[in-house]
């Protein structure tokens, strides 16, 4: 047990570096992208509903910088352990600009985004396909991405929307493999460039302003 708490207990302390270079990418992103324009909403945050299904916690925030581009930061952090050595650890940070057709913050938008997580996960059965060695083995390491995403906002009231978006893009990941148990052996370390979905969310809105 006191093994096992001074692991959790190491694994935190080498995720406070992310946490504190998270903060200082949001602030700088609300700090930069001020708006130009005030008539209508400027600032959004939001969390992804089907982030929340894998049990990551999540935020983002969106800011307006000119009468159709937006700017936004989303972050994601992901701490637990299940039974048979279970996991999705991770903490992604993901930067996005979008160009809306219409006006900022309703309807139809493009986005161009970076992608950056670092992750411990293993034993998992994902949807669609996805990453199937997932299952058998357990992966840790940093990937990073770049893509493009096509998105809808649906106007709920002066104050909520919801938000539909889709990403596919480019992905770099470099890993250290290992088997599936609790403290399984080293089986390597791999690297892969792969095209992949990049952001898949259904976004409930708040806006600030």
């Amino acid at each position: 047990m006191a093994l096992r708490l001074t692991a959790r207990r190491q694994s935190v302390l080498h995720m406070m570096p992310y946490f504190r270079w998270s903060a200082l990418l949001l602030f700088l992103l609300l700090a930069l992208f001020q708006p130009l324009h005030t008539s209508a909403q400027t600032t959004a945050l939001k969390t992804n509903a089907l982030y929340w299904a894998t049990t990551t916690m999540n935020i983002d925030a969106e800011t307006r910088f000119a009468p159709r581009w937006s700017g936004e930061l989303s972050i994601g952090y992901n701490p637990w352990s299940f039974s048979d050595n279970k996991k999705i650890k991770h903490i992604a940070i993901q930067p996005e600009v979008r160009y809306w057709l219409c006006s900022t913050y309703a309807g139809h938008f493009f986005g161009a985004h970076l992608l950056y997580s670092h992750f411990n996960a293993g034993g998992i059965h994902m949807p669609l396909g996805l990453f199937p060695s997932l299952k058998e083995h357990r992966f840790q390491g940093d990937l990073g991405g770049i893509g493009l995403a096509y998105g809808y906002n649906f106007i709920l009231s002066r104050h909520w929307s919801l938000e539909l978006e889709l990403g596919l893009g480019v992905i770099y990941s470099n890993y250290k493999k290992y088997e599936c148990r609790e403290c399984g052996s080293k089986l390597g370390r791999e690297h892969k460039t792969f095209f992949s979905p990049t952001k898949i969310a259904v976004n409930m809105v708040y806006y600030l302003k």
